[in-house]
């Protein structure tokens, strides 16, 4: 990465106010441990009371190195203070502490002026092909993603999840009696439509709303997935690094071969926009921000950005979205006897038409919070149903924090995430539970 104009530098930390060497945080926990090294078998050297204030002078893994009284250094873990909230545009003085004095290619020079990838941008992107191509040109099976887990000591580990959706029983229709009684709809409808183009039109739109078969939420959701990214695509492109996008791909991979639908054609990609940020579309179809992949230092945090957007995936949230757009315009549209198919599946069309419609501004809907509270808490499970530490999502929240509440590559995901600091209650209010044997890996 190439270096930070000193003058710019100089800039961002007067405006913050704060040193090269230190970022403020306060003691999040009734008490914290404050280790003489990076391990929890070193020796305690103190032990500091919750609002305590404490500076952070770096990050090592899932460590925070603090500045103690004495001038000698001390460790405790990311989830044991909360950082203060940067109140400036321009947070990269803060990450330059949390990332060894690198806080991403260009960092300093794009963050005020960031444009991030807004509604009117997925509205009228134009499907690219090509680009698509070359997001699944890096995708990797499952032996792939485990060899590579096999070389990090990753190690697959059981890990219960009873709010984890388990597709195929979802449903109460078989896979075959759905269709079968849209059939029998469909052919009444053309039937009445002979006696009147009203009466077949109402008997048309009701075949609509039969439950449908998880065969066809299926084929719905793998139709959707390629369509929307293509758009999202077309808005920005993948970033000109292979070694990033085969990484996101062996990383999310063995993530997503822990959940309960590891048979989706999972493929993840990097886009060239400095906003911090990442997209899910349904089918399993994972885009991340180069601002937001720039921010992450290790596999660990990389998997649990993904995992998080994997969560969306498994649990059908944007795809429901969709379906709940399609139940809300019935009443509007006109509708007529007929289905018009035109060529194709029938999910493909219905993928088609509506992106044609929408294009990919189903990314920018705000999830109910449940639902990102939710991917939070799965990705902690992904993370230790994959070998890593549940912590990483924690100390990516710490990163973001860092970047300021009024920072410019974070506002489209303000608009559709949870406060950051409202992420990092919920999981203290949940604690670690189960997880908690797993936050001890390093």
């Amino acid at each position: 990465m190439r270096a930070f104009p000193m003058a710019l530098i100089a800039t961002a930390l007067l405006a913050s106010g704060v040193s090269a060497a230190e970022l403020a945080a306060i003691v999040q926990k009734p008490t914290i441990d404050v280790y003489a090294q990076p391990k929890l078998d070193s020796p305690k050297i103190t032990t500091l009371k919750r609002d305590t204030a404490v500076k952070i002078s770096a990050q090592q893994g899932l460590w925070y190195e603090l500045q103690m009284p004495a001038g000698t250094p001390g460790y405790v873990r990311v989830n044991d203070v909360r950082i203060d909230y940067a109140g400036v545009e321009d947070g990269d003085a803060n990450l330059r502490v949390l990332m060894g004095g690198k806080a991403g290619e260009g960092r300093v020079t794009e963050t005020a002026g960031v444009r991030g990838i807004d509604e009117s941008d997925l509205k009228s992107a134009a499907f690219d092909q090509a680009q698509l191509t070359a997001m699944v040109g890096y995708r990797v099976d499952d032996s792939a993603a485990a060899a590579h887990a096999g070389e990090q000591g990753w190690q697959a580990t059981s890990v219960a999840y009873a709010g984890e959706a388990k597709p195929g029983k979802s449903t109460g229709k078989s896979p075959s009696e759905a269709p079968a009684q849209q059939s029998t709809a469909q052919a009444a409808s053309s039937v009445l439509g002979s006696l009147g183009h009203d009466l077949g039109s109402l008997f048309g739109k009701t075949s609509k709303v039969i439950p449908k078969s998880e065969g066809e939420l299926s084929a719905e959701e793998l139709a959707l997935g390629p369509a929307i990214a293509g758009r999202i695509l077309g808005a920005r492109p993948l970033w000109n690094d292979a070694v990033a996008q085969q990484r996101v791909n062996v990383v999310g991979r063995w993530v997503a071969s822990q959940t309960s639908r590891p048979e989706l054609p999972w493929t993840f990609g990097v886009i060239d926009t400095p906003e911090v940020n990442a997209f899910a579309a349904p089918g399993g179809y994972i885009l991340v921000t180069r601002g937001l992949y720039e921010l992450l230092s290790s596999d660990r945090e990389v998997a649990a950005v993904l995992g998080h957007e994997i969560s969306h995936c498994v649990q059908r949230d944007h795809y429901n979205v969709i379906r709940k757009q399609e139940m809300a315009s019935m009443g509007k549209d006109a509708v007529s006897s007929k289905i018009e198919v035109g060529s194709g599946s029938v999910a493909e069309t219905y993928a088609r038409q509506y992106v044609e419609k929408h294009g990919a501004t189903i990314m920018l809907t705000s999830l109910d919070r449940e639902a990102e509270y939710r991917a939070d808490e799965a990705a902690e499970i992904y993370l230790a149903r994959a070998g890593m530490n549940p912590l990483a999502l924690y100390a990516v929240l710490q990163k973001m924090t860092a970047l300021g509440s009024k920072s410019a590559s974070l506002a489209q995901l303000y608009k559709t995430h949870p406060a950051l600091d409202a992420r990092m209650d919920r999981i203290d209010k949940r604690g670690y539970g189960g997880l908690e044997a797993f936050t001890t890996r390093e």
